[in-house]
């Protein structure tokens, strides 16, 4: 769950105005896409999720954290409830796929036992079981981004955040790429897509958060249609 309060951030380098008194809630088990043009402050409002910034005022909330008074030392606590995706897939080149995702569990403590049990069922569920042994190399853009996905599930997050998850992928992988979110949805994670792609966020009826120069236009089923003809 993320609740965010009057939330402004200001960059201190620049004087930048990312966000300005931004009011939202994703609530338990939601898939919401974050749409809007490029500089609006959607990649901002990804980095206070994570704990990446802090904000300059306002209240967050993020999984019972208060991202606002929490220590630096503890935002581990916060991610490990939070599974990350990038559009680059920052895979580990010289590990395996197995490897790759079963180092996000060993980072956390995880077991042996735990980590042989788990790996296995999430490469099957993104539809990569039969490839634990190949490099990133061997694989195709698609079959990266879902090892990616793989790495941020296996510590059963309560929500994922995908951040411009299918910019490197064409249109039918993209397409297959967010059916495979959809479904996860489904098994009870929350899902956040940060992405610029309309016809892609058209194709599904979730709920569309709208984000313009650091302030929400509009937040519902047609909230791209609102961004479009602005």
């Amino acid at each position: 769950m993320v609740q965010m309060t009057d939330v402004t951030k200001i960059y201190d380098s620049s004087g930048t105005v990312a966000l300005d008194g931004v009011d939202l809630t994703i609530n338990e088990g939601e898939f919401v896409f974050l749409v809007g043009p490029s500089g609006s402050g959607k990649t901002t409002m990804m980095k206070l999720i994570t704990g990446e910034v802090r904000a300059t005022g306002g209240e967050i909330i993020v999984n019972d954290f208060d991202m606002m008074k929490i220590k630096q030392r503890k935002l581990s606590k916060v991610r490990r409830t939070l599974g990350v995706i990038f559009q680059d897939y920052r895979l580990i080149e010289n590990m395996t796929v197995y490897d790759n995702v079963a180092f996000a569990m060993r980072v956390v403590g995880a077991s042996g036992k735990n980590i042989a049990r788990r790996v296995p069922y999430v490469l099957e569920l993104v539809g990569l079981d039969g490839r634990e042994h190949r490099f990133p190399n061997e694989l195709s853009g698609g079959e990266q981004q879902r090892v990616a996905i793989a790495r941020a599930l296996v510590n059963n997050p309560r929500m994922i955040v995908a951040d411009e998850p299918t910019g490197n992928l064409d249109p039918v992988r993209s397409l297959e790429l967010m059916l495979l979110f959809e479904k996860i949805n489904e098994m009870g994670t929350t899902i956040l897509v940060v992405t610029h792609e309309k016809e892609l966020v058209n194709a599904f009826s979730k709920r569309v958060i709208t984000i313009e120069e650091g302030h929400v236009i509009s937040d519902g089923m047609d909230g791209y249609y609102s961004y479009e003809h602005q």
